[in-house]
Order: structure tokens, then C-alpha cells, then sequence
């Protein structure tokens, strides 16, 4: 007498339906049983899904430029804004001050033509190519009208009889620009 054994599962996780025959012989005459089906089920799938963080979307950093503040002073011709630009957020105001303290070596380009304060300390001078806190649509942003003030990014910028107050809210770092004169803080 000799038996066989078969395994395997289906797409389902199930044993295939039928039975399997195994023929026995014995002195009489060859007659043929059915072995019992056996159902096997396998152990459920785990799927893990590892993501990493993608860099902003132009989208998200367009959104980020939209919410800034530009404004211009009503006295000094200062153009001033709060800003979020992809390596920092700051306020500041551009325009012709004095005194200027002396350019530092690794400034290449224009030196002294405003005063900014970031999330990293007190305000300081401006070494920029170009104008910086302006919204680019045109000649002159909207005039801030003394004592208002606007607030953004963590920042506020108050327009002053005489120029104007930008301070980052959570530190009390900042600055005060005027034409005749600046305090940085």
C-alpha cells in the first residue's frame, strides 16, 4: 500500500476543491478511496509603506511669498516688508539712513541701504544687490499711515512720525530706521 500527500494553496489562501485519489490494491480486486481534503490558510500580509518628507512645493513657497506684507513710509522713502523667503523670515526696511557703520569684508555689493532683523538676533545692516522688501507690482508699495501697524510671519512693523519700527515679536529683537538716524536692537 503506498499513499501521497499533495500541498499547495490557491490564489484565495484555500486548498483546491477536489480530492485526491490514491489507489489501493489488495488480493481481491483494485478499488480506489478518497483521502480527505486538507485546507491550509496562510498567515495575513503585512505591508509596511516607508515615506520621506519632499521638499516645498513651488505651490507652498509661492503661498509663502503671497502672505508677505510690503509697505512703503510716509516720511524717508523707506520700502519696507515682512518677508518669508526659503532659508529665513525677516522684516525689513530699505532706503537712505545715516550713520552707517563700515562695510565688513565679506560684503560684496551694497552696503548700508537698509537695516533688517531676522529670527537670529538683533537687527542689522543690509548687504544686498538690490531692492529687497518691495511686492515688484509697482513704483511704490501702499503708504503705511503713522501709527499703524502691520504684523506677519511672527513679525510687526510700525510706521512712526519719523520712520519706521520693525520688531520680531518673540524675542524683542529689531530695529528703528529714520533718516537722520537708526537703532538696531
Amino acid at each position: 500500500m503506498f499513499g501521497a500527500a499533495a500541498c499547495g494553496t490557491s490564489e484565495a489562501g484555500q486548498a483546491p476543491p477536489s480530492s485526491i485519489a490514491v489507489p489501493t490494491t489488495t488480493a481481491s480486486a483494485p478499488t480506489t478511496t478518497l483521502a480527505p481534503t486538507t485546507t491550509t490558510t496562510a498567515p495575513p500580509t503585512t505591508t509596511t509603506t516607508t515615506t520621506t518628507s519632499a521638499p516645498p512645493s513651488t505651490t507652498a513657497v509661492e503661498y509663502a511669498r503671497n502672505e508677505a506684507v510690503y509697505f512703503s513710509s510716509p516720511v524717508g522713502g523707506f520700502e519696507c516688508g515682512i518677508i518669508s523667503l526659503p532659508t529665513r523670515t525677516e522684516a525689513g526696511c530699505q532706503g537712505a539712513t545715516t550713520p552707517i557703520p563700515a562695510r565688513p569684508e565679506n560684503c560684496m555689493v551694497n552696503w548700508g541701504n537698509g537695516i533688517r532683523v531676522t529670527g537670529n538676533g538683533p537687527g542689522e545692516f543690509l548687504c544686498s544687490g538690490g531692492p529687497v522688501y518691495t511686492s515688484g507690482v509697482s513704483a511704490a508699495d501702499s503708504v503705511l499711515p503713522v501709527g499703524d501697524k502691520v504684523s506677519s510671519f511672527g513679525f510687526t512693523c510700525k510706521s512712526e512720525a519719523k520712520g519706521v519700527t520693525c520688531v520680531k515679536d518673540d524675542t524683542g529683537h529689531g530695529f528703528r530706521i529714520a533718516t537722520d538716524s537708526n537703532d538696531t536692537f
